[in-house]
């Protein structure tokens, strides 16, 4: 045994610091408050055995508090707590067994423990109070302030008593068990909730930054306090690190964070062994040295500290199951209990989830920029012609590849004509964008330098689909535009397309609804018509595809008449800022949009 003496620490304890007991202890969910029940058990204490202190101690790893108390004089009956230099039930807890001093004054163990002369405990009789498994997490004693000889009847009823108050606290213990145990299914099932819509939540976009958003929301707070999403570049760099946090009031540090991160990262970083091994790394129980060990930047600790961090887990990104593309990171602090297996098990079937929906996010990002650089090839620049002013917009439809068949052209012939052109091929990708260009190159081939009416030049067309041929259906408007002053002359003739618009100088608009043909590349197409319009200066046509007015909530003829008001209200803009205007109008877009505008000068 070791000896007590006043000036010199006493030798530590090592059941004190059990983790286990210390589990048991905290299950009990009492602390330095009163208790109705162990009162109880303190009075019975006081009145059966007649002493004038009675305690129901539990020790932890630093002091002894009580829940239940009688008789303790002030101050420690307020605090219902004192340090371990006070306590005799500190050895009760080392010892397992009763501990019965009739004069502790004349114990070499506790001689020097200050209880005596603070607390004036001059006899003391210590029954141990257990868990479940017989671990012993205090003690129910009794306390003289004189030397008192201690009757095997006494010693009997505080036993029998210690029994008691042992089997209430198992039961609060095992109350908190079930709490645990109903709190561990709902998350359980919350988890397989999760996952069963993971991929569906992660399939319905496209975008990698909504993709990871909509990750970060599924996993916080169900499954952590706090994430991070790591992406890297083609030769394994971060290139993003972006997370979420349970508390809104925390954004602001974890954005810092998850910025310094990107380029933080040091070579003991758990997120770097994760990206550069594609193996998960979980620690259950973790500090701030954690981050500082594998950071190189000195800010990130405190920040941590802040988001809190005491527990974590990182599981691997990848890309068709080989190359690692990123990392999920879950991070818990220290009011949420430590990341474990099953947390574990869930990060890897959402980071293989999350694996499909960034790998299919980067291919739709390739494919669309693909599409970018095939569509910019297909828009022409717009050429000067004397007398006119052309604008030109390109808009593919909101939830698709920037992409599509919807085209315009111009270009002016030898003799100084300008012809214009409009269509609209079927289909909503690359496969109708490249159908698009044929197409467009056909009627620039067909017409070039050759002064055909357009009807004409549009019946060729038709032969030459047919003869290539061309796989393809599309409508289309094709214009030749000459000098007529003061204004100018347009021929044209409609393939199965929207009608063009004018728009007067003074505001009035109307349809141009003449001939509308067949649409371009039918077996036996029809003899074509053309029509034919004169502009004065500050009259505007206007060529569109059918985005710009349908939608599949409401008739045509409603798009039409919103687009009319809209234009009736803006024929003195420039023809870019109209055009402009117009798209911005074209909310919920279901379809491509493409405009031509000229304007007689």
């Amino acid at each position: 045994m070791s000896e007590e003496t006043p000036g010199r620490p006493a030798v530590p304890i090592p059941a004190l610091a059990d983790p286990e007991r210390l589990r048991s202890l905290a299950e009990t969910r009492l602390d330095a408050a009163p208790d109705e029940a162990f009162d109880r058990f303190a009075r019975l204490v006081g009145d059966l055995l007649d002493v004038p202190v009675a305690l129901v101690s539990l020790v932890t790893a630093d002091r002894q508090f009580f829940p239940g108390a009688a008789g303790l004089p002030e101050p420690w009956a307020g605090r219902r707590e004192t340090p371990l230099s006070h306590s005799f039930c500190q050895h009760v807890v080392d010892v397992e067994v009763p501990m019965v001093l009739p004069d502790a004054r004349l114990h070499p163990r506790v001689r020097g423990n200050l209880a005596i002369e603070d607390l004036g405990v001059v006899a003391y009789a210590g029954m141990p109070l257990t868990d479940l498994d017989g671990r012993v997490l205090g003690s129910l004693c009794a306390i003289d302030s004189k030397p008192r000889a201690w009757t095997a009847e006494q010693l009997r009823t505080l036993a029998d008593l210690a029994a008691a108050c042992s089997s209430e606290l198992r039961l609060r213990i095992a109350v908190q068990s079930a709490e645990q145990a109903r709190r561990r299914a709902e998350e359980a099932h919350d988890r397989l909730t999760v996952l069963a819509g993971m991929s569906e939540t992660l399939g319905g976009t496209l975008d990698v930054a909504t993709a990871v958003d909509r990750l970060g929301h599924a996993m916080v707070p169900l499954l952590a306090d706090w994430c991070l999403i790591t992406l890297v570049d083609p030769v394994g760099r971060p290139r993003s690190v972006s997370g979420l946090h349970r508390d809104p009031d925390r954004a602001g540090d974890l954005a810092r964070f998850a910025a310094l991160l990107a380029t933080g990262l040091g070579p003991d970083s758990v997120i770097r062994s994760v990206l550069r091994s594609g193996r998960p790394v979980m620690r259950e129980s973790a500090t701030l040295a954690d981050v500082e060990r594998g950071t190189t930047h000195p800010e990130l600790t405190p920040l941590a500290g802040r988001l809190g961090f005491s527990s974590h887990l990182t599981v691997p990104i990848t890309a068709t199951g080989v190359r690692v593309i990123g990392a999920v990171t879950l991070v818990n602090g220290p009011s949420r209990r430590g990341l474990d297996e099953s947390d574990l098990r869930t990060a890897l079937d959402i980071g293989r989830r999350a694996s499909q929906a960034v790998d299919n996010s980067r291919l739709y990002g390739e494919q669309r920029h693909v599409a970018e650089v095939l569509q910019h090839s297909m828009l022409p620049l717009l050429p000067v012609v004397p007398g006119v002013e052309l604008a030109a917009r390109y808009q593919a439809a909101a939830d698709r590849v920037e992409v599509g068949g919807d085209w315009y052209d111009a270009f002016v012939q030898p003799d100084g004509d300008l012809v214009a052109a409009i269509g609209d091929v079927a289909g909503h990708d690359i496969e109708a964008a490249a159908t698009m260009g044929q197409l467009r190159n056909l009627v620039r081939g067909d017409a070039y330098g050759r002064d055909d009416p357009v009807d004409e030049l549009l019946t060729h067309l038709d032969r030459a689909i047919q003869g290539l041929p061309v796989p393809t259906v599309a409508s289309a408007v094709l214009a030749r535009v000459r000098p007529a002053a003061p204004g100018l002359r347009i021929s044209w003739c409609n393939a199965g397309h929207p009608p063009p618009l004018l728009v007067h100088a003074d505001g009035r608009v109307r349809i141009l609804d003449g001939v509308r043909g067949p649409l371009l590349g039918l077996t036996h197409p029809p003899r074509r018509a053309r029509q034919e319009l004169t502009l004065a200066p500050g009259d505007t046509l206007l060529l569109h595809t059918d985005g710009l007015t349908e939608r599949r909530d409401r008739p045509i003829d409603e798009g039409e008449a919103e687009l009319m008001a809209q234009l009736g209200g803006a024929a003195g803009l420039p023809l870019a800022t109209l055009c402009d205007r117009l798209l911005a109008a074209a909310h919920r877009r279901e379809d491509d949009v493409a405009l031509l505008a000229l304007r007689a000068r």
